[in-house]
This record gives structure tokens, C-alpha cells and sequence, in this order.
């Protein structure tokens, strides 16, 4: 870990700032806030990720990732006093910033609110963008956490404004630390509080007795790939298939690939498929990394509305599916299930997947999923083999055996 002091900043103390790098970066980001007594006033680590839809010269739209904060600084973060709030503010790429104001109640504090400003001006980000400005997002958050706990959310948070879609995960945050102590008590986000919810929001009309939903047929290839900057970093080939049960109700949905958006994002850790339609908010695939040389899928979230206008939400954060070494792909041109939750399941065709170390774009060698078919058929097979085996040698020594009595009988 690589710390920076930097000199007294007024109303806020000493400012103490640390990026977590190398090969320990689990977290992207962490800063660390001291008062003049060099006591902690505010604690944070979190990783973040942007996605901006942009109108180019062209009058078509263009979608950009920011994902490298690795040159990020925290100019103008402060604990706070009796006027201001604190406040984080980081700096990064070229003239990006974001922004989070905190407030304090009796007995809790909130997030609340967030912006995120950037420049079309940059030519290397937004090259060809129509409108050459700064522009500046602002999301009313309000979100309140007891005084003394530490809020924590490792499933990824979105906030949706106009263009920009704001990710965040592994987030740990406590702004008004008490006492110079970061607490080890934390308040959890609703993704966190469970592996699996289920989250009905509006119902529109009432469900239907029946359970048996309309047989489908199987659903078009689609091929989605995400990028950071100019290299493709994530690519994927599926036909999906939503199996959904809500109110005792089963819907099931063809995703259409032609009528698909993919974004998304990629790190060292974790890399992040995003896909969404008229109908679809945002079904996430989430992938990591495990002892440092497989990657599997670890996390699907999904938000969308379904025939009868009800929403349909789920959020399963303890997966493990596709398993791979790092730098193949995990391919099964059979049909597999993804068990999300009772209530969804996600039937692939066709799948190839490499979420890390994509090279040139293109697919490196792949993993089967027969190969676990066969690694489970070998020892069937030599069982089998040796059951043979020893059948023929009982059948030869009773042969045998009998032929050895009929001798003495003769004699």
C-alpha cells in the first residue's frame, strides 16, 4: 500500500491518501481522511466504473467505459465542520471528476448525493463527440446509515442519469468516523443482506392460476463484447433463455440479440457483461477471478419488466458457474442451466465466454463442458472395464472346473 500526506487543507486537517496497487488491489480505491489531531474522520475504499452514451458528428450514439482511475487524486476532500459536510472528491483521466456529499442526522448519516462531471473536449475519450462541453450529472441519493456502523455493499450498485450509467462495488464507507476508530460493525446493503431477493415492485395485473408457461423455441446466437478504451477485453456467444416464476406465475423470454445492448467493464479481478433491451433494465453477468488462475461466473442481477407490466427483480451474488483457466474460454455448445434462484433460471445455447485476457479480439483455446462430462464418464468406463474382465475370468475357471470333474468321472 502506497500512502500520500499532503499538507494541511483548511477546515479538514491533515488529508491522508492511500491507492491500494499491484497485485493486492482488491479495491481500486481507498482513502483515509484525518482531522488535525490526526484522528480518522472518514474511511473509504470502493471500485467504480462509467459508461457514457454520447451523439457523435455523425448524429449515431457511441458508448465509452471509464475504468482506469489509476492516476485518480482527492483534491478537495474534507472531514467536514460546522458549515460543510464531508465530502470525497476524486480527480481522474482527463477531466473527469466525481463527487459525494454527506450529511448528519441525530443518529444516522446519509450519502446524499452524487455527481460525476466529464469533458467531451477530451479528443482521446470522445473523439468524434457532436457537443464539445464539460457536463455534469447529479444523482439525489439520501441513503441514511446508523451513526456508528460502516456502510458496506460488494454487489454492484448502479445510478442511471440521462447518459451515464455510475457502477460501484466492494464498497466500505463510514463518513463520520467516531473516535478516530473505523467501525468494524457494518449496516449492509439490501444485494448483500441476502445472496438471493426477490423483489416485486409494481403489479399491474392480477396473475394468472395456471403454472405452465408457453413452450419456446430456442433463442437466437447473440455475440457481445465489451471494451476498454480501444481493446476488446470481454467476449461473449450465447442464446438465452429467461425462465421466470413471479406470483406463481412462469414467463419464459427469448432474449433477442438484435434488439440487445451489451456494456460493461473489466479489471483485473472482475469483469462485468451488461445487457439491456426495451424491456430489460439490466441483466448482469459478473465474472472473477479464483487462486489467481481460473475465472468463473460469480454473480447474475437482473431488472426488468415483464408481459403483464409487473417488475421483476433478482440478485444471486454466490454463484459458480463456467469455470476456466484464465487466458482460455469456457465454451458448451449444449444446453446448460443457470439456477440464479427459485424464481429464475437462465437456459444457454451455444455459450463461449472469455471475460479475461482477450487477445486481439478475438477467442483463446476453450474449455468444454463436455470434459466434465467425460472426467465423470472415465472411472464409469474402466469400472465397467474392469467388471468385464473379472466376469470372463469367472466363467473361464467355472468352464474349467467343470471340465476337471468330468475327467475323474471318465476314469
Amino acid at each position: 500500500m502506497v500512502c500520500f500526506r499532503l499538507s494541511p487543507v483548511p477546515g479538514s486537517g491533515l488529508v491522508l491518501l492511500c491507492l491500494v496497487l499491484g497485485a493486492v488491489s482488491s479495491y481500486a480505491l481507498e482513502l483515509n481522511l484525518t482531522n488535525s489531531e490526526k484522528a480518522t474522520c472518514l474511511y473509504a475504499k470502493w471500485q467504480m466504473n462509467f459508461t457514457i452514451r454520447y451523439e457523435t458528428t455523425s448524429k449515431n450514439y457511441k458508448t465509452v467505459t471509464i475504468s482506469d482511475l489509476g492516476n485518480a487524486t482527492y483534491n478537495g476532500s474534507i472531514c467536514g465542520d460546522d458549515q460543510n459536510g464531508p465530502k470525497i472528491e476524486v480527480q481522474f483521466g482527463s477531466g473527469f471528476s466525481w463527487t459525494v456529499n454527506f450529511t448528519k442526522q441525530m443518529s444516522t448519516y446519509s450519502i446524499e448525493n452524487i455527481s460525476f462531471s466529464y469533458d467531451t473536449k477530451d479528443s482521446t475519450t470522445f473523439p468524434d463527440a457532436k457537443v464539445k462541453d464539460t457536463i455534469t450529472v447529479y444523482e439525489l441519493v439520501a441513503f441514511r446509515i446508523p451513526l456508528d456502523d460502516i456502510f458496506r455493499c460488494n454487489s454492484i450498485l448502479t445510478l442511471e442519469t440521462n447518459d451515464v450509467h455510475q457502477h460501484f462495488w466492494d464498497v466500505h464507507v463510514q463518513a463520520f468516523v467516531q473516535n478516530g476508530t473505523v467501525s468494524t460493525k457494518e449496516f449492509l446493503c439490501d444485494k448483500d443482506k441476502t445472496s438471493t431477493t426477490v423483489v416485486p415492485i409494481v403489479t399491474t395485473t392480477l396473475p394468472s392460476p395456471t403454472t405452465t408457461p408457453t413452450p419456446k423455441e430456442k433463442p437466437k446466437i447473440g455475440n457481445y463484447s465489451v471494451s476498454n478504451g480501444n481493446n476488446t477485453c470481454l467476449l461473449a456467444t450465447m442464446g438465452l433463455q429467461l425462465n421466470m416464476t413471479q406470483d406463481k406465475v412462469t414467463s419464459i423470454i427469448n432474449i433477442n440479440p438484435n434488439t440487445t445492448d451489451s456494456t460493461g467493464s473489466c479489471h483485473s479481478q472482475t469483469a462485468l457483461l451488461r445487457l439491456n433491451s426495451s424491456n430489460i433494465k439490466y441483466l448482469d453477468f459478473v465474472f472473477a477471478v479464483k487462486n489467481e488462475n481460473r475465472f468463473y461466473l460469480k454473480e447474475v442481477n437482473v431488472s426488468m419488466y415483464l408481459a403483464n407490466g409487473s417488475a421483476f427483480s433478482i440478485a444471486n451474488n454466490n454463484l459458480s458457474y463456467w469455470d476456466a483457466p484464465l487466458g482460455s474460454s469456457y465454451m458448451c455448445q449444449k444446453e446448460q442451466t443457470v439456477s440464479v434462484s427459485e424464481a429464475l433460471q437462465i437456459n444457454t445455447f451455444n455459450l463461449r465466454v472469455q471475460p479475461f485476457n482477450v487477445i486481439k479480439g478475438k477467442y483463446s483455446t476453450a474449455q468444454d463442458c463436455s470434459a466434465d462430462d467425460d472426467n465423470f464418464l472415465v472411472p464409469i468406463a474402466v469400472g465397467a472395464a474392469l467388471a468385464g474382465v473379472l466376469i470372463l475370468v469367472l466363467l473361464a475357471y467355472v468352464i474349467g472346473l467343470k471340465r476337471h470333474h468330468t475327467g475323474y468321472e471318465q476314469f
